[in-house]
């Protein structure tokens, strides 16, 4: 019954049920307990924490208060918490904080955070959310930096009433920095996909992977080799950063740059274990040492003993290299080159799969601009016969743009490329009367539709000549496989030769 019930209980009980909240007047008529008497308990349940207080207008509205312990969140929980009293002291700090940071407890506990420099809380950012929470709680992203951290914290101050019903403040700080560093992994992957395809033909590739990989990898030094199989060189194509770049250089005597090693090299002699290890996985890891303990490899034999040993030597020490990292560049079965990334002893490449898939998008746009360069090259060289051709030829695309006419044709008809940028204008000019005109359309049309890939379709057409000539011509087209017309054109006017120069 309600008159056997402890007060605080009865309230308890009816805000259970009010999660919204409840005022002084609802609950003592919930209740049936005296309005000042509500009051009373109410305010004693707020300062032992187990309901809170907000103002809506005049009125104040009650809740339950959903907390955890303090202790318990403080020992149990992986976020780093600091707790201040109403005087912006400190007093509590967890020991993970303690810990990650090498805090002593009682060299901070009763300061304040500006007096004793905390990390991360003592930045002007975390500072700003401090100063800004009031009443209220209010978060943001904090980036800490210092020489041995580099996090990213999702920062709570989230305002406190503790046991003696004091006011303060607890601060959570959530390290985000792996799903930080996953966006930002995400993000340069995207960048450099669509840099990759963009990437003029004139630009070099391998100093833009280079210094791709640096930025992956910072303060290693980065190496990039590519193999030219139709000179069947293989060479150092690109350095970064530019103080490795430099220090190569002096120590050289010559640009690292344009090194060169024989292919065959490669494969054979010391250096066959090496190119094995690496193709097998794709990658290998090397630790730079004398070359006979287990994974690991000379510097003189990493470069192919193209860099004298003494020399080696004197890179490893000066740049602090102690061991190499190095990725093939190759897809679909063909080999590119390979990259190399120099790290000091104990140091680590913490983004392995951001490499990889850098690596990866890497090669894949080497083959692409390797087989736009050889079609290139074809269509060069098609070109080049095509237009030495005693015959007259030209090429027409699909949507009857002229992309060729060789010397003949214009020999021939006096047209260059320039007089007849499509078929509209050719048609204009070769059959200036437009019934005549007509009917060369309609043929050409129907023929077209009618024929197949490789399909010759002859036919004979008076066309006139730019110089005012009109000649009987044996027209040729044939569909290629990709849709372009190639036309060979026969004068077999009376008088005509066929082949004009």
């Amino acid at each position: 019954m309600k008159g056997e019930e402890d007060p605080a209980s009865r309230i308890l009980q009816a805000l259970r049920f009010r999660p919204r909240g409840m005022t002084i007047t609802d609950i003592a008529s919930q209740t049936g307990i005296k309005r000042n008497t509500a009051a009373k308990y109410l305010e004693m349940l707020r300062i032992s924490g187990k309901v809170e207080c907000r103002e809506i207008g005049t009125a104040k509205v009650f809740s339950l208060a959903h907390r955890v312990p303090l202790s318990s969140f403080l020992c149990f929980t992986r976020d780093l918490i600091v707790v201040l009293d109403s005087h912006g002291r400190i007093s509590q700090v967890n020991d993970r904080f303690l810990e990650q940071y090498a805090i002593a407890k009682e060299n901070v506990t009763g300061r304040t955070i500006s007096e004793v420099s905390l990390p991360i809380l003592s930045t002007p950012g975390a500072l700003d959310l401090i100063s800004g929470s009031g009443e209220e709680q209010i978060s943001g992203e904090i980036h800490y930096v210092d020489h041995d951290h580099d996090a990213d914290y999702w920062m709570e101050v989230i305002p406190t009433v503790f046991d003696d019903g004091s006011n303060g403040s607890t601060i959570v700080l959530h390290d985000i920095s792996p799903e930080k560093q996953n966006y930002r992994n995400m993000e340069f992957l995207a960048r450099t996909a669509m840099e990759l395809v963009d990437m003029p033909m004139e630009s070099s590739i391998y100093q833009y992977i280079a210094e791709r990989v640096f930025e992956l990898v910072p303060g290693a030094g980065v190496t990039v080799n590519a193999i030219d199989v139709e000179e069947g060189r293989y060479s150092i194509r690109a350095v970064a950063d530019r103080n490795f770049h430099d220090a190569l250089h002096r120590i050289l005597g010559h640009d690292p740059v344009g090194l060169e090693m024989p292919m065959m090299d490669i494969f054979s002699g010391p250096h066959k274990n090496v190119a094995l290890q690496v193709i097998k996985k794709g990658s290998a890891e090397f630790l730079l040492e004398d070359g006979n303990g287990p994974g690991s490899m000379s510097a003189h034999d990493i470069c192919f003993q193209r860099i004298p040993e003494e020399l080696c030597d004197e890179i490893m020490r000066e740049q602090n290299i102690g061991k190499a990292k190095i990725f093939l560049l190759y897809w679909k079965d063909e080999f590119f080159g390979a990259v190399s990334i120099f790290l000091g002893r104990d140091e680590r490449i913490e983004n392995i799969h951001v490499v990889e898939s850098f690596i990866r998008q890497s090669s894949i746009a080497i083959s692409q601009r390797m087989t736009a360069a050889r079609l290139r090259r074809s269509e060069e060289r098609f070109r080049e016969v095509v237009n030495i051709s005693p015959h007259p030829i030209s090429l027409i695309d699909r949507s009857g743009r002229y992309l060729f006419v060789n010397q003949a044709f214009t020999g021939m008809f006096g047209y260059t490329l320039e007089d007849i940028p499509d078929g509209r204008e050719w048609f204009r000019l070769a059959y200036p009367d437009e019934e005549y005109r007509q009917v060369v359309i309609d043929t050409w049309k129907t023929d077209l539709a009618n024929s197949k890939v490789w399909d010759f379709r002859p036919r004979r057409f008076r066309v006139r000549c730019r110089n005012g000539d009109e000649r009987e011509v044996l027209f040729t087209p044939v569909t290629l496989s990709n849709g372009t017309q190639f036309v060979t054109y026969v004068d077999v006017s009376k008088g005509g030769h066929g082949i004009h120069h």
